[in-house]
């Protein structure tokens, strides 16, 4: 049995797997990530392979990171979050592993991990959206993920939406991840809190009064229970999340949809609106087939599992 290990680094924490062929998760593990020096990322990362490679012949390991990667995946261009200025990662792993590593972004990671074991296993061509703090995204064109030429692509999230729109953190306006995720949806819950219209009676009562305690799981439950306002709620990011889909559709021609991240957690509250959105957006409906929606199924594991998949895969080609 081939086994792997996924890592997934993030600002915090470097959560790892042991993973098989079949995409199963035989053991976990977790570090504190020292996000300012990048020789003790690498080491807290060695450590923690050799927790997970104990009793198994690992084959080689992939990493899951927050960031633009390179086309070849060996450096880390930029992270966000870390200490990484075009930083030799792989180098610098396999100096101190003595296996093939791979790095990839970390929501390509979880598109390819939700490919290969998840919903859209049984298709060649697919988008994934992270719905998060933000909007994240991967894209599987003919069975290859799509990189682009310098292994920037599918940064959706930054699809401008709304000309001259609501600030970015990215520094530009009207960012599709500034309607269609779960910060715009706490953004607008919040607002109508402050209102304070009778319509959101049941928001205001969820969070104490206190706008900023408000989270989303309220949201959903209260749009589960019937109330107005939280339904509504989803079903206008669900209408931003189907509009921005269909543009994307647009050019890339999907078979499949999949959402991931918190929000994807309203279900069918935000997927109804989303697919509604969707048709009527698309270009050529009616015409033409369209692409299907279906929810993630492998959680906060799809990095971890998909960063796993890439390694075994590039050892085994």
């Amino acid at each position: 049995m081939t086994v792997t290990i996924g890592l997934d680094i993030g600002g915090t924490k470097i959560g790892g797997g042991l993973v098989d062929e079949k995409g199963q998760v035989l053991a976990t593990g977790r570090r504190q990530t020292p996000a300012q020096d990048p020789d003790a990322i690498a080491a807290a990362a060695a450590d923690l392979v050799g927790e997970l490679s104990r009793e198994h012949d690992v084959a080689a390991v992939g990493v899951a990171c927050a960031g633009f990667i390179d086309k070849s995946g060996a450096t880390v261009l930029f992270a966000p979050n870390l200490a990484w200025r075009d930083e030799p990662m792989k180098l610098r792993l396999e100096s101190v592993l003595e296996v093939p590593v791979i790095i990839e972004n970390d929501a390509n990671a979880a598109a390819w991990g939700e490919f290969r074991f998840g919903p859209a296993r049984d298709v060649d061509d697919m988008v994934f959206l992270t719905l998060g703090t933000g909007v994240g995204g991967g894209v599987v064109i003919d069975g290859r993920l799509l990189r682009g030429a310098w292994g920037v692509a599918a940064e959706l999230g930054h699809m401008r939406v709304v000309p001259d729109g609501i600030r970015c953190g990215c520094g530009n306006r009207g960012c599709w991840e500034m309607y269609a995720s779960g910060s715009a949806l706490m953004r607008e819950a919040r607002d109508l809190i402050h209102s304070g219209s009778p319509h959101a009676a049941a928001l205001s009562d969820a969070c104490g009064g206190e706008p900023d305690r408000l989270r989303g799981i309220d949201i959903t439950a209260l749009a589960e229970q019937g109330d107005a306002a939280a339904g509504e709620l989803l079903a206008d990011l669900g209408r931003w999340v189907g509009e921005g889909a269909a543009s994307v559709a647009a050019i890339l021609d999907p078979e499949l949809i999949v959402l991931g991240g918190g929000v994807s957690e309203a279900g069918e509250l935000l997927l109804e609106p989303a697919r509604a959105a969707f048709r009527r957006q698309l270009t050529g409906r009616g015409h033409r087939p369209e692409a299907r929606f279906a929810l993630a199924t492998l959680g906060n594991s799809a990095g971890i599992i998909g960063a796993a998949a890439l390694a075994a895969e590039g050892v085994g080609s």
